[in-house]
C-alpha cells in the first residue's frame, strides 16, 4: 500500500473510537459555535474528507456515521486495514487501553499523520517504542494536549520569554481525575511555559475517577527553582483545570481550563503608603474554544508544508515520564509508610 499524492486534494482522514472527543461533543450543537472534537474540527476545516471511522459499538458507529456523513465504517481496526482502505490522517480516539493496538495497527496505512488522544499507551517505555516506529516509517506523530494550540498560551509563552510579566515567582495548578489522565495536560503545558521539573515530594492518593489513575499532589521545582505545586479537586465534585502564575510584575491565572483568564498587576495601595498591592484586574474570554480549529490547521500544514507540530510524540513522552515518575515516588513513599 503506498501513501496517496496529496498535494492537490483534500485529506483523507480516518477516526478510531467515537466517544465523545471524537465527536461526540459537537453533535447537535449549532454550526457557529467552536468546534471541540476531531470530528467537528476536520468537517469545519474544509481541507479534509472524513472517509472512515472504526467503532466497535453498532448502534454508536451507526450515530457517527450519520451526524459526521461518514462513508465508511469498521467494528474494528483489523477490519479497516484488511479492507485495503487508503487513508491520510488516523485520528485514534479509542479508550487509553486500546491505544498501542490501535497505534502500531495505524502503521500499516502508512499515512502521512496520526493524531492521538492522550496518552499515548499506558507506560513510557511503549510509547517510546511507538515514537520510533513512526519515525522510522516517516509517519508524522501529533499528539491532542490541546492548549498547545490554544493562542492565549502561544501568547503567554512568548510574554513569559520577553519578561512582559516580570520574574516567574511561583506556579500553582488545579487538576482533578488522574495524574496521567489529566494531570499530563497540566504537566505539559507546564513544560510548554516553565520548562523541564524535577519531583520535590508527592503527597497522598485520591481516588476520584480512574480505578488505576490516582490524583496526587505533587510539589515540583524547574530548572531555576521556581516552585510548582500540582493542588488537587475531586472528579465526583466537579472538573477543575486552573492555572495561578505569580510573577513580579502580577498574577495571572487560567480558569475553566482556558475559557476565561484573569490579570492582576501590580500597583501602589491606596491604604498603606510605600506598599504595593494587587489590583482588582480583569476577567475575560479565553481562545480556548479555537484550540481544535488551530490544531487541525497545523496537522495540515504539517504535512503540506513541512511546519513543525504543536505538539509532538516526543512532548507526550516528556510529559508522560514526569507522571509515570510521581506515580513511581508516591508508591515508595506508600512502601515505606506500609511496609
Amino acid at each position: 500500500m503506498t501513501r496517496r499524492n496529496t498535494d492537490s486534494a483534500s485529506l483523507r482522514v480516518m477516526i478510531v473510537g467515537c466517544g465523545n472527543i471524537a465527536g461526540g461533543f459537537d453533535e447537535g450543537c449549532p454550526p457557529e459555535r467552536p468546534p471541540y472534537t476531531h470530528a467537528g474540527a476536520y468537517a469545519g476545516d474544509g481541507r479534509f474528507e472524513l472517509l472512515a471511522c472504526v467503532e466497535p459499538d453498532e448502534k454508536r458507529r451507526v450515530e457517527f456515521m450519520s451526524a459526521w456523513n461518514v462513508s465508511t465504517g469498521f467494528c474494528s481496526i483489523e477490519d479497516a486495514s484488511a479492507s485495503g482502505i487508503q487513508v491520510d490522517v488516523i485520528s485514534i480516539c479509542s479508550p487509553t487501553v486500546c491505544h498501542a493496538n490501535d497505534l502500531q495497527m495505524a502503521l500499516l496505512f502508512k499515512p502521512s499523520l496520526i493524531f492521538c488522544e492522550k496518552p499515548l499507551t499506558a507506560s513510557v517505555a511503549a510509547t517510546q517504542k511507538l515514537i520510533d516506529a513512526c519515525m522510522q516509517s516517516n509517519i508524522k506523530l501529533a499528539v491532542n494536549y490541546t492548549r498547545r494550540w490554544d493562542v492565549d498560551v502561544l501568547k503567554l509563552q512568548a510574554d513569559m520569554q520577553a519578561g512582559r510579566w516580570g520574574a516567574l515567582r511561583s506556579v500553582v495548578a488545579y487538576y482533578n481525575k488522574g495524574i496521567a489522565n489529566n494531570g499530563s495536560h497540566m504537566i505539559d503545558l507546564l513544560h510548554l511555559l516553565i520548562g523541564p521539573m524535577r519531583i520535590v515530594n508527592v503527597g497522598n492518593p485520591i481516588n476520584d475517577f480512574f480505578a488505576d489513575d490516582v490524583t496526587l499532589p505533587v510539589w515540583l521545582e524547574n530548572g531555576a527553582g521556581v516552585p510548582v505545586l500540582l493542588a488537587c479537586g475531586h472528579a465526583e465534585d466537579y472538573a477543575i483545570f486552573e492555572l495561578q502564575l505569580v510573577f513580579s510584575r502580577g498574577v495571572l491565572v487560567m480558569e475553566e481550563g482556558g475559557m476565561f483568564w484573569r490579570e492582576r498587576r501590580v500597583v501602589d495601595s491606596k491604604l498603606f503608603k510605600g506598599y504595593r498591592t494587587l489590583e482588582e484586574g480583569v476577567r475575560r474570554a479565553g481562545q480556548y474554544p479555537g484550540a481544535m480549529r488551530n490544531a487541525v490547521d497545523n496537522l495540515y500544514r504539517a504535512i503540506q508544508h513541512g511546519d513543525p507540530l504543536f505538539c509532538s510524540g516526543r512532548d507526550a513522552l516528556a510529559a508522560q515520564a514526569v507522571c509515570e515518575a510521581i506515580k513511581q515516588k508516591a508508591k515508595s513513599i506508600s512502601d515505606k509508610v506500609n511496609p
